[in-house]
């Protein structure tokens, strides 16, 4: 197959591959994306990412994409790596007007993007995203693959997948070993997300009431895990409800090895959720403000559970701008409670 180089007289011959360009956003946003990797992968031989450096080591983990590269520094540096790759397709699924400027830039052929965006026209396919027009109950999953659906690729399997490496794995099981954690014998709680440590004033009392309740309702040590960011919230945690601290204690595939041989993961909805529930752990995301979306946003896995907002926020709050995060000061422990014993029955 040969598609004709754009701008020019000279052919492009087709390599058989396509790039998968999400570079924004956490971690959850990149590793959702990963799903239309696979849907690619249905017609192309073989599917790269381009993703932001801190990113790299998330989608390196996913099965479905073969070459991770970093979408750093001068954009025609990077648009020229993506050239010499020769793409027949690259499928953008944060669209900024860097990410709509590269794969042009690249000469990719075919480039599929968001629609209604002032830097749309550099996309040869235009998609309107769902959301955009009120749609709250499809799962992001789903949004996100109408993207590669513009061009004729699918997948019926919506969840994404992380698989630790071997090196993950002895990670994970050094950590246990110096804490004395036997695998399948202990509970992962994950209490904060990126606002906790930005504010400054995330309730500790909800997640310390937690862990202890996890710890005397499943007779399971708790071990508390968080990013280096998050080291003074997870050390109050365990101060004040005697869990195990484990912030900053091991890399992206390390967690998800520790989360996936761990009984359940329990865990504000971030995407260290999503990375859990991706790695195979029986995962509980729990979703505390009114404005959040659980549908939408709702960890997938083999075994996975959702808590929905149940005290009622201020009239306009958001996790942004919340006055008091008093949803997280008093967190439902019963429903969460029931919701981990319905994933271990």
């Amino acid at each position: 197959m040969e598609c004709t180089r754009e701008n020019s007289s000279a052919r492009w011959m087709s390599n058989d591959r396509a790039l998968l360009y999400c570079a924004g956003g956490g971690i959850g946003d990149s590793l959702l994306a990963s799903v239309v990797a696979r849907a690619l992968r249905e017609r192309y031989a073989g599917v790269d990412a381009l993703t932001l450096p801190e990113h790299r080591s998330t989608l390196e983990r996913v099965p479905d994409i073969g070459r991770v590269m970093v979408d750093e520094g001068d954009e025609r540096e990077v648009a020229a790596l993506v050239a010499n790759e020769r793409y027949d397709a690259c499928v953008v699924t944060w669209a900024t007007p860097r990410t709509a400027r590269v794969p042009q830039l690249a000469r990719v052929p075919v480039r599929v993007g968001q629609a209604r965006r002032l830097y749309s026209y550099r996309f040869t396919h235009r998609v309107a995203v769902r959301s955009e027009t009120g749609d709250v109950t499809s799962h992001w999953t789903d949004i996100l693959l109408d993207y590669p659906r513009a061009i004729g690729c699918n997948t019926r399997e919506h969840r994404p997948r992380f698989v630790p490496t071997a090196q993950d794995d002895d990670e994970a099981a050094t950590v246990r070993f110096k804490h004395g954690l036997a695998a399948h014998e202990y509970i992962v709680l994950h209490p904060a997300n990126a606002i906790a440590s930005k504010r400054g004033m995330w309730p500790i009392a909800g997640w310390a009431a937690l862990a202890r309740a996890l710890a005397e309702r499943f007779g399971a040590r708790v071990a508390v895990t968080g990013s280096p960011n998050d080291a003074e919230i997870v050390a109050a945690v365990c101060a004040a409800s005697g869990a195990l601290d484990l912030s900053g204690a091991t890399g992206i595939g390390g967690f998800a090895a520790l989360a996936r041989d761990a009984r359940a993961f329990v865990g504000i909805t971030t995407g260290t959720m999503h990375v859990a529930a991706a790695a195979g752990a029986p995962t509980v995301g729990i979703f505390p403000f009114q404005s959040d979306y659980p549908e939408r946003w709702a960890p997938l896995g083999e075994r996975t559970g959702i808590v929905r907002a149940s005290y009622p926020c201020h009239p306009g709050d958001t996790k942004e701008r919340c006055a008091d995060y008093a949803c997280i000061a008093h967190l439902n422990l019963p429903h969460i409670l029931a919701e981990v014993a319905a994933l271990m029955a």
